[in-house]
């Protein structure tokens, strides 16, 4: 139930108490226990965004720059897969099997990885940013920062990319960041009636055969 919808629930239901003890009903007045819901701002508004939102945040890219190779990629790889800022942060070159079409990505514990097929427009875009962005150096690492000095991108850089082009996008939601777009991919799978077991297991271990990241508007 949506918050205002509470607050206007607890509203009547205390103006009915209050007529049960004047009319007699009640033999006391019972309305003060009914609490107040608190309300926060931009309570209302969704963790997630829409498809035609995507494609807008998607097309606020500007692409024929480095940055922009890169963050359209790692846009690509947070909506399409469902993965934390971290997770984009920690792919190295190694991680991509071209031959076989598939994206590992390494979980904390060592040892551990989750193996997801490799969407065309999600290699399409990392092609795109290795051939005409990503600097020649010895690190593995798939994205790098775009200034001095010369390192891996981190996970708040991550974030901090997507809520940039939410906000370039016109798109309003709570507390922009990487966790907007995993919550849109989960959202895909919810409208598209996936049990909540497989969707559960999706977001932590296994791309289930949707591709939600591939419908690009």
């Amino acid at each position: 139930m949506a918050p205002l919808t509470r607050l206007g629930l607890c509203c009547h239901l205390r103006v009915l108490l209050r007529f049960c003890h004047r009319e007699g009903i009640t033999s006391r007045d019972l309305s003060g226990a009914v609490g107040t819901p608190q309300i926060y701002r931009h309570d209302d508004v969704p963790r997630s965004i829409t498809w035609d939102e995507v494609r807008r945040m998607l097309e606020a890219v500007e692409r024929r720059t480095i940055r922009g190779r890169r963050d359209y990629a790692i846009l690509l790889l947070l909506v399409t897969y469902g993965l934390r800022a971290h997770e984009v942060a920690r792919l190295t070159l190694g991680d991509v099997d071209w031959k076989r079409e598939r994206l590992q990505v390494l979980a904390r514990k060592a040892g551990h990885a989750t193996v997801y097929p490799l969407a065309g427009v999600v290699a399409e875009a990392i092609v795109d940013y290795l051939k005409h962005g990503r600097p020649k150096t010895e690190d593995r690492h798939l994205f790098f920062r775009i200034y001095a000095p010369q390192a891996p991108i981190s996970a708040a850089a991550v974030s901090s990319s997507v809520a940039l082009y939410l906000h370039k996008a016109g798109v309003q939601v709570r507390r922009a960041g990487s966790h907007t777009l995993r919550h849109t991919c989960v959202q895909r799978l919810i409208d598209a009636e996936f049990p909540l077991k497989t969707i559960g297991e999706r977001v932590s271990r296994y791309l289930s055969s949707i591709r939600c990241g591939t419908h690009s508007g």
